[in-house]
């Protein structure tokens, strides 16, 4: 008699379990379908990016599950905006088509930080995995993205947040701290 009570509270577990990824599917639709996006690149905008890191630092936090952000940044493009507009815009369209091919689709998050930055989100990925996307990412920008007269090139840098399961809260400076290891990393 007690096994059929352990099968119904099996499947009450397994049904509980199901309804909470059918929950954050539609969640994650939603989102997709309503997210702010970057007009040139199609990538999240820096204030949803923001928001959305909180909330990644908090479930590594909660399940224990390393973290890691790539932050790819243009060299130079700054000094090089005589170039006219629209190469600059294939420029910036080309490096978010590397980025978007790159990534884990629904899983990881890329965002558009400003004029020359990216920063791509990866739960679950720990530091060295981040590091081989890096430099995947960073290899097909220099091959693939080109403007006349002009090599393109990226540096790209890492950072990894693992934290014990029992803290929850997650602060500002957490994630401006990843962000800043990350530049550190890169070499800008």
């Amino acid at each position: 008699m007690w096994y059929f009570t352990w099968i119904l509270g099996l499947l009450l577990a397994c049904s509980l379990g199901i309804i909470n990824v059918l929950r954050l599917e539609a969640q994650e639709t939603w989102d997709r379908e309503h997210i702010p996006l970057d007009p040139l690149t199609q990538l999240m905008s820096k204030d949803m990016m923001l928001g959305r890191l909180k909330e990644k630092v908090e479930n590594s936090k909660r399940n224990g599950f390393p973290f890691s952000i790539l932050l790819i940044s243009l060299k130079g493009f700054k000094t090089r905006n005589n170039l006219p507009d629209h190469e600059m815009d294939a420029i910036l369209r080309g490096v978010a088509d590397c980025v978007k091919e790159d990534i884990r689709v629904g899983v990881d998050i890329a965002a558009r930080m400003d004029e020359q930055d990216f920063l791509i989100a990866m739960p679950g990925s720990p530091l060295k995995k981040a590091e081989q996307i890096a430099v995947q990412i960073k290899n097909e920008i220099s091959e693939r993205v080109k403007a006349p007269g002009l090599v393109v090139e990226a540096a790209v840098g890492v950072a990894e947040y693992s934290a014990p399961v029992e803290e929850f809260a997650v602060t500002t400076n957490e994630v401006d701290e990843l962000i800043r290891i990350a530049t550190a990393k890169s070499g800008l």
